[in-house]
């Protein structure tokens, strides 16, 4: 199984990982928005086929936001995931970090996949220093 990272990702390609991991499609217009507006994409590729995405979006300054850490289910655990999160996280360093500075790094796990994200350094919540994540989707019925 040869593996080819890279930085692209059709509209089509980031709707179909989306829906084989159960998160649905964004229409359209709404997905090329958002790869268009990613600070960073890292993608997985097999024979032309992407089979993996790491999303990084963010301010610019000091609050990153490591999202659509995707990986379709028949490659999940080959080591694929840690792969776009080490790229992912290569990038932060190397374009946000200066010296005296930090920035924030922040994600929301999907269910059950915490510990992936510890591996990375990330610390659940709520912890005896901050208080639990919060989420909220908001949509809009036709």
């Amino acid at each position: 199984m040869k593996i080819k990272y890279g930085n692209r990702i059709s509209v089509d390609e980031f709707n179909f990982l989306r829906k084989t991991v159960g998160w649905g499609e964004i229409e359209r217009n709404l997905a090329k928005k958002t790869i268009e507006n990613a600070l960073f994409i890292i993608t997985a590729v097999i024979d032309e086929k992407v089979i993996g995405l790491t999303r990084v979006s963010g301010d610019g300054g000091y609050t990153i936001i490591i999202t659509d850490v995707i990986v379709l289910p028949e490659y999940q655990g080959k080591g694929i995931g840690k792969a776009l999160m080490t790229e992912a996280m290569k990038y932060i360093k190397e374009q946000f970090l200066k010296k005296g500075q930090g920035v924030s790094v922040n994600l929301m796990s999907a269910k059950g996949r915490e510990s992936f994200y510890k591996k990375f350094g990330f610390e659940e919540r709520p912890n005896e220093k901050v208080g639990a994540g919060m989420a909220q989707w908001i949509s809009c019925e036709l």
